[in-house]
């Protein structure tokens, strides 16, 4: 039997986004809705890279699609809470980026246990033909803030 990896620490991730849980968010047993880590971890990853790039979404020629996703669930979230998200670049390619990611209950510490750990890949397009493009370097500097010596580079 394969035995499952353990929950990471809030420690391990070099950047943090900060998103509050709304009342909606939560399911019929009284915690977060599965669906909502998703939308968490999407508002969280594009946040801080609009942010960091400049990129306006709506007229950028080159635009950031996902093409993959999964989360692995340890621990309940749940609102009222503010959910902090720890980013991390796994592997930096030429036209894509995985993303690693961890859900924490945002007013525990840097040892906390992820209660939930994902990853998130984007792929860099043209934004008329959907065709990979190269990242562009202010995508490239930001990438390098949020890896760490394990991370591959091509």
């Amino acid at each position: 039997m394969v035995e499952r990896a353990p929950p990471t620490r809030r420690r391990d991730y070099p950047l943090c986004e900060l998103v509050p849980t709304r009342w909606a968010d939560n399911d019929i047993y009284g915690h977060v809705n599965n669906v909502i880590y998703y939308s968490l971890i999407d508002t969280a990853v594009n946040g801080a890279m609009l942010r960091a790039t400049g990129m306006n979404i709506h007229t950028a020629a080159k635009i950031a699609l996902v093409v993959e996703s999964g989360c692995r669930y340890h621990a309940p979230l749940e609102f009222p809470q503010e959910i902090a998200l720890g980013l991390k670049v796994a592997r930096l390619g030429r036209t894509s980026v995985t993303w690693n990611i961890g859900l924490f209950a945002a007013a525990e510490g840097a040892d906390a246990r992820a209660a939930a750990d994902a990853h998130f890949t984007h792929v860099f397009v043209t934004r008329e033909d959907t065709r990979p493009t190269p990242w562009t370097e202010p995508f490239r500097t930001f990438f390098q803030t949020a890896m760490d010596e394990t991370s591959l580079t091509g």
